[in-house]
């Protein structure tokens, strides 16, 4: 690809076949529907969208299947259809248009690919259990694979997101509360599906639109899409370190969030996506807005069109689904709207041209052909490359491999390590009496796998009951709502297992929003989830009030397992139960990973990537808060209940003996001995500090180093890491007393040690205890 051939291809199209490139305004799965015959075939709705505008920019979510499209598994397009799917859409938009363009193709890919058949991974937030980046960006490596051989281009992902109050119902797709975990995730997101410096686009990779930019876990009271208030150096310090990270890492898109950061909504903002994303940190990529956020600019803007104006000013390149940007044909003598269409365009073309998407002379090279793809077929004057579909079935393999390992690391124990192994042995032993599971979600599987995912296949529906029954037989019974049973049932029970928490489950039968989220919830339905704010984040439907009737009905062992995808109020789970285990949304192989952890066949790795509040009204509380929350309020005196980064499971029987600190030019470095006298199941090492000196009020505690430790035999190691020291002080920082420990965000058994930066801003080290 040249400049020269780019710049010829505009030269030849008009104002509106331009500002066709920039439109995302079809949703995918009106694309294609069935014949009589049960054949794909091409509506008439995406011949006029592509007669339109002479072409078509990008196609929303072809293989999208949930309750909001209606797709399923009697109606969608099956993973061995998609290579005649994509054949169908590619081949109607090259000869509908005039200048062998073919048309991106972008899926939701939050957790996994939500298609039918598509791989669904844990969670954001239990991902974030797992502290495990490398294990993020292997199953992201899988997910792009599968994206890639299905012919997708574009992965549309969350990770930008922080979960600073837990009643904001996307907390789910969040790493958690902390900016360099989030940071670390959305570098293996990134390079896991890209590639390092983007090897592996258009070669097996696709390219990563990063979600939402940003600030939209600071809306006020947790209101989804709200006015975040915050300050500059808060903004810079907790919601954009992940940007910077994917920037780094070498993003192709960022999402512009809906929300607000100071009165000025994000897609609208020149400093946002222009001065700070462009200019201050040199990203290349598109902008693309979120779902109709561009029309709700109306407000602020007066009218639809004006909206297209102000988004695509501000520096928004590809809109989705609204009609502001559709509406930007009008504006065809506004020389600001002529150039920043050319502008965007060009980012557009220069994406097309890596997935071999513009006519040959423009591509980026001629060995562009996705991974699984067996032959690339001429079309007018572009062409089209074909998957396999057993390329796409072999993805999908290493995908569910990938994320029955992630589903075991995200596993975080909170309470009752000491009677954990007792526990096993009883439900291990043949000769016991019976195992009751009990719990809202005993015999539940949607629980475990969050907002933004299609419908299983029949065969991959479980549930924490089913699995325990495989394993045991008939000694497992079921009552779900603590009724139904004999009452020597009870007496007898070896153990009961109660499965708690929430649910992101939406129905068929839901009422959405125009932008697919939940717009109402039954009684019994979606506790979490995009449109499910919450202002009460007790557990719902008297669940607490279930335990108790649980604890009256036996005194047999009761072990609590929590499936969610927000922080909820767990005083009284942990208080009831002799043992409570949090799986966040697991995933699809969920289930079986709580089953393994309760019989004592896996470990349970993973810590709190988020605060636990001891009390609905105390939220929100954070780890890396300046002020204390303890003693302020007269009827919560205690309102945490839960540090983040905790987790009895996670390299249980580990001490840390030594911490050494250097410092290495504009680092520190951070060498530990660890040590143990059995052999140690994986877990990740924390190190935080807290600040005193400077000029702001400092963080009661900042995680400045996590390292994964993996299966260790007896005996003593050694760990290192890194913590830059821009990450410690500010440039004007002369000097700076800091403590640092290991472990939880709770302080404990501190090292102390003084920052002084000398001559040439070199900072010296000393360490004084």
């Amino acid at each position: 690809m040249t400049v020269q051939s780019i710049d010829a291809l505009m030269s030849a199209m008009s104002f509106t076949e331009k500002v066709g490139q920039l439109n995302q305004r079809l949703l995918g799965w009106k694309a294609l529907t069935r014949d009589g015959a049960g054949r794909l075939v091409v509506t008439d709705e995406l011949k006029r969208e592509i007669d339109r505008w002479g072409g078509l920019g990008v196609l929303y979510g072809l293989f999208r299947a949930d309750p909001w499209s209606g797709q399923h598994w009697g109606n969608g397009i099956r993973p061995e259809e998609r290579p005649e799917a994509i054949r169908l859409v590619q081949e109607a938009v090259l000869t509908r248009s005039a200048h062998g363009i073919g048309v991106l193709l972008s899926e939701e890919a939050p957790h996994g690919h939500q298609a039918l058949g598509g791989t669904i991974l844990p969670t954001n937030l239990a991902m974030g259990a797992t502290f495990d980046p490398e294990a993020v960006r292997q199953a992201q490596e899988a997910v792009a694979a599968e994206l890639a051989a299905s012919g997708v281009h574009i992965a549309l992902v969350s990770g930008l997101d922080m979960a600073r109050d837990p009643r904001w119902g996307r907390c789910e797709e969040c790493f958690g509360e902390d900016p360099l975990m989030a940071s670390r995730m959305c570098e293996a997101i990134v390079t896991g599906m890209q590639g390092e410096d983007r090897s592996r686009v258009g070669r097996g990779g696709v390219a990563v639109v990063l979600k939402h930019l940003a600030a939209q876990g600071e809306a006020v009271g947790g209101r989804n899409g709200q006015s975040a208030i915050i300050g500059t150096h808060d903004l810079h310090e907790i919601h954009l370190p992940p940007v910077v990270a994917g920037v780094k890492a070498g993003a192709l898109g960022f999402m512009a969030a809906y929300n607000d950061i100071d009165s000025v909504p994000c897609c609208a903002s020149p400093w946002l996506l222009q001065e700070y994303l462009r200019d201050e940190l040199g990203f290349d990529g598109i902008v693309m807005a979120d779902g109709l956020a561009v029309d709700r600019l109306v407000d602020m803007a007066g009218s639809i069109p004006a909206s297209g104006r102000a988004a695509l000013l501000a520096g928004v390149d590809v809109s989705l689904w609204d009609q502001g940007f559709a509406s930007l044909e009008r504006y065809a003598d506004d020389e600001a709207v002529v150039a920043a269409v050319d502008r965007s365009l060009r980012r557009v073309l220069e994406l097309k041209a890596m997935f071999g998407l513009l006519p040959e002379v423009c591509n980026a090279g001629a060995d562009r052909v996705p991974s699984g793809s067996s032959e690339r077929i001429a079309v007018g004057r572009g062409s089209v490359a074909l998957p396999k579909a057993e390329a796409i079935a072999g993805a999908i393999a290493r995908t569910r491999t990938e994320s029955r390992t992630l589903a075991g690391e995200c596993l975080t124990l909170l309470d009752g390590a000491e009677q954990w192994n007792g526990i096993g042995a009883c439900l291990r032993d043949d000769q016991s009496d019976p195992i009751i599971v009990t719990g809202p979600f005993a015999d539940d599987m949607a629980c475990f796998l969050g907002d933004y995912t299609a419908p299983l296949e029949r065969t991959q529906i479980t549930s924490v009951y089913r699995q325990l029954r495989e394993r045991f037989g008939e000694r497992v019974l079921l009552s779900a709502d603590g009724t139904g049973l004999e009452g020597a049932d009870w007496l007898n029970a070896a153990a009961v297992v109660a499965v708690l928490g929430g649910t992101s489950e939406r129905s068929y039968d839901s009422a959405f929003a125009d932008n697919g989220a939940a717009a109402a919830v039954a009684e019994h339905g979606a506790t979490c989830g995009e449109g499910v704010d919450l202002c009460d984040v007790t557990l719902p439907w008297g669940q607490d009030t279930l335990l108790d009737r649980v604890r009256e009905l036996t005194e047999a062992p009761v072990v609590s397992v929590v499936v969610s995808g927000r922080a909820h109020v767990l005083t009284h789970v942990l208080e009831v139960s002799d043992a409570t285990l949090w799986a966040g949304y697991a995933g699809p192989y969920g289930p079986q990973a709580v089953v393994e952890a309760l019989v004592g066949d896996a470990g349970m790795p993973g810590r709190l990537p988020v605060t636990l509040p001891a009390y609905a009204g105390a939220v929100p509380v954070r780890y890396n808060d300046r002020q204390s929350a303890e003693h302020v309020y007269r009827d919560a005196e205690e309102p945490v209940l839960l540090p983040f980064g905790f987790g009895e499971g996670s390299l249980q029987g580990v001490s840390c003996e030594d911490l050494k600190v250097t410092a290495s030019g504009e680092s520190l470095h951070l060498h530990l001995k660890l040590h143990t006298d059995g052999v140690t199941d994986p877990g990740t090492l924390n190190v935080f500090v807290r600040r005193v000196g400077g000029t702001r009020i400092p963080r009661l505690a900042q995680l400045v180093a996590s390292v994964y430790v993996r299966d260790k035999s007896r005996g003593q190691w050694d760990v290192d890491a890194e913590v830059p020291v821009a990450a410690l002080m500010d440039e004007a920082d002369r000097a700076m007393r800091i403590h640092l420990w290991v472990g939880t965000a709770i302080p404990s058994d501190e090292c102390e040690v003084v920052l002084e930066r000398g001559n040439a801003d070199t900072v010296y080290v000393r360490q004084t205890v």
